[in-house]
């Protein structure tokens, strides 16, 4: 009996291992929030829906996100390897094999398109492939050849939205677009905050992410501030379309003149402990915004 006991705790401890490896090959959270914002959009269209269509949306969409994501670290094996912050991920460590991983990324890639192109329609399902293809197979590469990389990711990073408003209405409708320009703009400052507080370990690997290739420059600290206030006067779209009411402006207002000051904080110092107040306030603008313009509409 005692024996039997501890292989069930080995398995269980083999099983719940995996599922950590494999949380860290596809950035679990990372993915879920690229989720939540496809099912925001979904419900911010306002139409008659069923539960069953959040969760066919929302699982189709994480096993997309998940693919993309596995395909990045896949690439990006061996600078991995380069950084301290990455290099003991499920590949580079070798906890999971290249092929493991591929078979992964592909199963859940081929899965989740067609859940939501059958599911929903074939511009869902086309969008989420675009989704996958630009992030895995042209942000990834490039982003060892220009910062430019940080706009192009930008693009399936906000292609959830267009996902979402896709599967509620059967086309993507201008609110859906509205909500693609705005998670468009938050990305750039989101993204080179990150890059700005590790900006040293992306060097390592071969990566140049702040604008201009300048580092941590004020040049670069204007362009974030530049972006913040282009997603201010976007973010007044939902409410200039009569898409939501005030409540949800006044609260977009305030997250976006709070991201704002951070960035303008950033360009004063130049220096990582604003990058890092930029970034948390980054997590919390788009949540916040879009669970009040979805309650805002409801």
């Amino acid at each position: 009996m005692l024996n039997l006991a501890k292989t069930e705790q080995g398995i269980i401890s083999f099983i719940f291992k995996r599922l950590k490896a494999y949380g860290q090959l596809s950035k679990i959270r990372l993915s879920l929030m690229v989720v939540f914002s496809s099912v925001m959009a979904y419900l911010f269209e306002g139409v008659a829906y069923y539960w069953l269509d959040i969760v066919v949306l929302f699982v189709g969409g994480l096993m997309v996100t998940c693919s993309a994501i596995s395909i990045n670290q896949i690439i990006e094996k061996d600078t991995d390897k380069l950084m301290p912050r990455t290099s003991n991920r499920p590949l580079p460590s070798g906890e999971i094999s290249i092929i493991e991983a591929a078979i992964f990324a592909g199963v859940n890639a081929v899965v989740g398109i067609l859940f939501l192109t059958f599911y929903f329609n074939p511009i869902a399902g086309l969008l989420s492939a675009l989704s996958l293809m630009t992030y895995g197979f042209i942000y990834t590469p490039f982003k060892r050849i220009s910062p430019i990389a940080v706009f192009i990711g930008a693009i399936p990073g906000a292609l959830p939205l267009l996902i979402g408003s896709a599967a509620a209405q059967g086309y993507v409708t201008t609110a859906g677009y509205i909500l693609f320009i705005i998670q468009l703009l938050w990305q750039m400052p989101h993204f080179w905050a990150i890059a700005w507080v590790l900006d040293d370990d992306y060097r390592k690997g071969g990566f140049t992410l702040l604008p201009s290739g300048k580092g941590k420059s004020r040049d670069a600290a204007i362009q974030i501030v530049i972006y913040n206030i282009a997603l201010l006067f976007v973010s007044a779209l939902p409410f200039i379309f009569h898409y939501a009411g005030v409540i949800s402006f006044i609260i977009a207002l305030i997250c976006g003149f709070i991201y704002l000051q951070t960035a303008i904080q950033l360009t004063i110092d130049l220096s990582v402990k604003s990058a890092k107040k930029l970034m948390f306030a980054s997590f919390l603008y788009i949540p916040i915004v879009q669970i009040a313009l979805v309650l805002d509409k409801i």
